[in-house]
């Protein structure tokens, strides 16, 4: 067996079982192992697709995905969904071909691309060293919770491998287990607070984290929010807060305010999550759980750094007792005023535009409960995030690491491909929408099912808000009119256009039909003069 081809292998036998990619001369043969050993395979239009996709399938599927790219260009592609998936810490493979001949005009420093993104890199670099190479990815990838970038020089590819290799047996990794004193220490702050909030973040989006945070909070009292990227982890909890920061709404942001105490659990509690510490009163106590201690203190001072597992640590202080942010008042406040559906506006649609936040309830009330909602990023990401409820962690899907536009269809497919039997609902605004298009073609083909929502103001909203109230020439970042729906049927979707409330009719028609056709919904938005939290945000920096 070639080395190329043995590290497909190799990485099938451990564990990948679906592989997204742009196959190329340089990654044709590690494509064909892994498909042969029983992975699945979504060929993308683009590496950034591919990469982004895996990004999605891994975060919602538990799994570790891999992407498999060509020499030199193919990386490069890739390199932006490799830097989301980086940033978000999701275990994840790039098996990258590689020039090592400088001459060659696929040559590119590609341990530097990796590293700049934050990635790690690692090279098979021989027959002899191919095997525990690919272990060594593998497990990186899981036990550390990185995206790793293994190169595979053309060379060492066509080497081969001898008869009778074998695979080392992995080691059983425990929790990471809390200092005994930051337990005690952590249990008196709990006890000393009367009004304790937690807030969970990627770190905790586990059943074991999850529950344990649950059985905590119901013995302290604490109420209960997430970060964005772990939307939905609380869902059915009466004492769910939703998301903290520039998506809470004024409810929320009022109770975590008005805690005494905030324990961030897994969470890096940083200028989002806490509105630029906005959310923190004077006089609160700043405590931060995480497995790794370089996070703990990373973003803002904290009064308590502990170092643990967010599951272990929350067991060991649970015997805590308490019930005091948890009050009757509160509790019919949290049931009839939390979500951004409840609080008043004023429907600012017209003849020919519809509120976004108008558009986003009607969807939230004719979607079935079991979904999954991927969001781009861009100036509408608030409305699909904060409107639209999911029913679970994994049913929220939040590339914004990175902070790129362009990454949301990506990875709603792979989203689609972790979890087939819901609804997948990609949000898009129309510069990510027109900037990911060619991967219209791969839903077609996948045919999942699959709606994809475009907040269309014909414009990049986040700079003309930015730049607009200084006067700026804004013509660089508005467009003209598309017809996103035709170009939907073009490749084979179905293609709605809503203006108003009463188109949503036809979309209500889709949901309660057979959706063997994925659907796109053009939304012609009004021009909402920059979203609320991004207000937020500018006015933060």
């Amino acid at each position: 067996m070639h080395v190329g081809a043995a590290a497909g292998r190799v990485l099938a036998d451990l564990g990948v079982r679906q592989v997204f990619g742009v196959v190329g001369s340089g990654n044709f043969h590690v494509t064909n192992a892994l498909i042969d050993a029983g992975a699945g395979y979504v060929a993308a239009r683009h590496e950034c697709g591919a990469a982004t996709m895996a990004d999605a399938y891994g975060r919602l599927s538990g799994r570790v995905a891999a992407v498999t790219v060509h020499q030199g260009c193919g990386l490069t592609n890739a390199i932006t969904g490799i830097a989301e998936a980086a940033k978000s810490r999701t275990p994840m493979i790039v098996l990258a071909a590689e020039a090592n001949d400088p001459r060659s005009n696929f040559y590119v420093d590609q341990d530097a691309l990796a590293r700049s993104v934050g990635a790690v890199s690692m090279r098979v670099t021989s027959a002899a060293d191919a095997v525990a190479t690919a272990v060594a990815a593998y497990r990186t990838a899981v036990d550390d919770r990185r995206t790793v970038v293994l190169n595979l020089p053309l060379a060492a590819q066509a080497e081969e491998l001898a008869d009778g290799w074998t695979l080392p047996e992995a080691p059983t990794l425990a929790g990471v287990a809390p200092p005994a004193e930051d337990v005690e220490r952590l249990a008196a702050e709990l006890t000393a607070s009367k009004r304790p909030v937690f807030v969970a973040g990627r770190g905790a989006r586990a059943p074991a984290a999850r529950d344990a945070l649950r059985v905590l909070a119901e013995r302290t009292g604490a109420l209960l929010a997430t970060s964005a990227a772990a939307k939905g982890l609380f869902h059915d909890d009466p004492w769910s807060l939703d998301v903290s920061g520039g998506f809470a709404s004024p409810l929320a942001a009022e109770l975590i305010r008005g805690a005494d105490l905030i324990v961030g659990w897994g969470c890096a509690l940083n200028m989002w999550t806490m509105r630029h510490g906005e959310l923190i009163a004077p006089g609160t106590a700043v405590v931060q759980v995480d497995v790794e201690a370089d996070a703990l203190g990373r973003h803002r001072a904290i009064d308590l750094g502990v170092t643990g597992d967010v599951a272990a640590t929350a067991c060991a202080v649970a015997a805590v007792a308490g019930t005091r942010y948890r009050t009757d008042d509160i509790g019919r406040r949290i049931a009839g005023e939390l979500r951004w559906r409840d609080v008043p506006f004023d429907d600012e649609s017209t003849a020919d535009r519809i509120d976004p936040r108008t558009v986003s309830i009607a969807l939230d009330d004719l979607l079935p409960t079991e979904r999954t909602v991927c969001i781009d990023s861009g100036n509408f990401m608030g409305y699909p995030s904060m409107f639209l409820s999911v029913p679970d962690e994994l049913g929220f899907c939040f590339t914004q690491s990175f902070q790129s536009i362009g990454l949301g269809l990506a990875s709603a497919i792979g989203a689609a491909i972790a979890q087939p039997q819901r609804l997948t609902v990609a949000a898009l605004g129309d510069g990510g929408a027109t900037m990911s298009i060619a991967e219209l073609d791969t839903v077609a083909r996948l045919g999942p099912d699959m709606m994809i929502v475009v907040y269309n103001d014909e414009a990049y909203g986040a700079e003309v808000h930015h730049f607009g109230p200084d006067g700026h020439d804004l013509d660089t970042v508005r467009f003209p009119e598309t017809d996103l729906a035709s170009i939907a049927r073009g490749f084979g979707l179905d293609g709605l256009t809503v203006r108003r409330l009463d188109d949503m009719d036809s979309v209500a028609t889709w949901v309660a039909g057979d959706r063997s056709r994925p659907l796109l919904i053009d939304a012609k938005i009004v021009d909402d003069g920059g979203a609320w939290w991004l207000k937020d945000a500018f006015r933060g920096h």
